[in-house]
């Protein structure tokens, strides 16, 4: 049940990770989300990149499994996301980060075109749009991404701003 407004929050950042919007989390919606950003950048799945982000899906969805998955059904009800953010991740927000840590480093790697160790903003933007952030909210969010304003959005910005946004109210 949920009835606090962190709760509605946090259910509400549920439909994030259940990319295919068949109301559970499981395994695919993390492989499928790694599909289709290799796809929008055009990076085979075989290459080292590739290989990277499906182990960084597969490491993101076995965290968070071994959070929420109370029943061990290997699929995350929106009850048992909502409970495992209350209960386990709520204020500690650092864990969370590096959970899914190896997730957001292999995806910064397929969005950074040049090779620089960051992705633009606009590329930033293009990755949430793959993972089925809608475009005119995607480059809001990219650009708040940059924080030190360089244009760029790095791990040290990316991997906070995402726990935080998993994991306490804004």
């Amino acid at each position: 049940m949920v009835n606090s407004e962190y709760e509605r929050r946090i259910a509400a950042r549920f439909t994030t990770f259940d990319q295919d919007g068949n109301g559970h989390i499981d395994r695919s919606d993390f492989s499928g989300a790694a599909k289709a950003l290799l796809a929008e950048f055009g990076v085979a799945a075989r290459s080292d990149k590739g290989q990277a982000l499906y182990g960084g899906a597969e490491a993101l969805w076995q965290g968070l499994a071994g959070i929420a998955d109370r029943d061990g059904d290997q699929r995350i009800t929106r009850e048992e996301f909502v409970t495992a953010a209350v209960k386990r991740l709520r204020d500690k927000p650092d864990r969370f980060a590096e959970i899914a840590r190896p997730f957001l480093h292999a995806a910064l790697a397929v969005a950074d075109t040049d090779g620089d160790g960051a992705a633009t903003v606009a590329d930033t933007a293009r990755a949430l749009t793959a993972f089925g952030v809608p475009e005119d909210l995607a480059g809001p969010a990219a650009a708040a991404l940059d924080t030190d304003g360089d244009g760029k959005v790095g791990e040290a910005e990316i991997v906070p701003a995402f726990a935080r946004y998993f994991t306490v109210p804004e």
